[in-house]
């Protein structure tokens, strides 16, 4: 059996590949404490405190409102069910859930990270992989193994790891529903190097993970990726929170109000669901220029 010309191996099922050990549990609940307790953190534990009564008296909506008065920091909710119907009108309603210790929590943040794709930028060190041709992308091909990836902790970092079990076979099954995607990078091994997983709904693809297990594959993946959401007509890419490689990339923060706004126009969109394959190669890629596409989008018509 082969996945796109990648030889498939026997793999386990999802229960003993999204096991956690009893270490590992105890280092998540205790490193997950800590993150909480932090001096820039403590402050939200008052309206976290509050917000998990009104959730023990069944006084929490479902899927609460971003808008909500009722929040601790980016928290504006519990997030009991993870099923793909709730996931899906979750994310059409502009929050995600998160978490490390207990259920994961709604979060919808004051700015969110938005990459409209006429500011993408690819590294010179990423082009040069690219053209290279000694590696190889696969939508689809490897979700479990990525998803797992992506909770690996990763070298020199404290990681505190909120792909918890839970997470892992909640978006497991958004994956088989059609909403989840995986991106691939393999080697001329076979092996994979690098990668990331993310959710399409309408217009709108949540990049939720990435890995890289040689410099530069996780550029490549998003770069292949990117490619294919401007060809398939997507709006933008909601990434959430900030930080300095997405920044790298181009992503932007938007205000709440502005996000909430494009997020339910682009997801109201028919969308792409269902099996993804690559239909650009990485070597195309290296050679676009995605601020010289007359035809991509302006940033006015996005928002």
């Amino acid at each position: 059996m082969e996945r796109d010309g990648v030889a498939a191996n026997i793999h386990p099922t999802r229960d003993d590949l999204f096991r956690e050990t009893p270490y590992d549990w105890a280092k998540r609940v205790v490193l997950g404490t800590a993150w909480s307790l932090k001096p820039g953190n403590i402050g939200d534990m008052p309206g976290l405190t509050k917000l998990w009564l009104k959730d023990q008296l069944g006084q929490l909506p479902r899927i609460p409102n971003p808008r909500s008065k009722a929040h601790a920091g980016i928290v504006v909710g519990i997030a009991r069910d993870l099923s793909v119907p709730t996931l899906i009108a979750a994310a059409k309603r502009g929050i995600y859930p998160l978490g490390h210790v207990g259920h994961p929590k709604w979060c919808s943040p004051e700015t969110r990270a938005v990459l409209f794709f006429e500011d993408f930028h690819i590294s010179k060190s990423a082009r040069r992989a690219m053209r290279k041709g000694h590696y190889r992308v696969t939508f689809d091909q490897a979700f479990d193994e990525v998803i797992v990836a992506c909770s690996e902790p990763r070298p020199g970092h404290w990681h505190v790891n909120w792909i918890t079990p839970a997470m892992m076979h909640a978006y497991a099954r958004l994956f088989d529903a059609g909403y989840a995607h995986s991106i691939e990078v393999w080697d001329d091994d076979g092996n994979l190097k690098g990668g990331g997983y993310g959710v399409a709904i309408g217009n709108v693809f949540i990049g939720e993970s990435l890995f890289s297990r040689e410099r530069d594959t996780s550029k490549i993946a998003v770069a292949v990726l990117i490619r294919h959401l401007v060809e398939w007509g997507f709006s933008f890419v909601d990434t959430k929170l900030m930080n300095p490689l997405m920044e790298s990339f181009g992503f932007h923060e938007v205000p709440r109000e502005q996000f909430l706004s494009m997020n339910e126009k682009a997801m109201s969109a028919p969308g792409r669901k269902g099996r993804w394959k690559v239909e650009i190669d990485p070597e195309t890629v290296a050679a676009w220029h995605p601020d010289r596409e007359a035809s991509t989008k302006p940033k006015s018509a996005s928002t």
